[in-house]
């Protein structure tokens, strides 16, 4: 198993980004048996309702960087 495991991942890393990105979706969404079914359509509607907000100057932007650095601190 760990030689056709390792030419699987050989083979993989090989791959251009979307394709990599597309694999890891399908076998993120194939470990996930515990995701809402509605899940997706949640996040959509969040987003939505997010950059609303932010256009109509309810939120400020922020640089990446800040953003970043926030998220990191919180982690702490």
């Amino acid at each position: 198993m760990a030689s056709s495991f390792e030419e699987l991942e050989k083979e993989v890393r090989s791959l251009n980004s979307r394709h990599k990105a597309t694999l890891a979706h399908i076998l993120i969404e194939d470990l996930d048996t515990d995701t809402d079914e509605n899940a997706e359509q949640l996040w959509i509607e969040e987003a939505r309702r997010r950059y609303q907000a932010f256009k109509d100057g309810k939120v400020m932007e922020l640089p990446g960087d800040e953003v970043m650095r926030r998220a990191r601190q919180r982690l702490r």
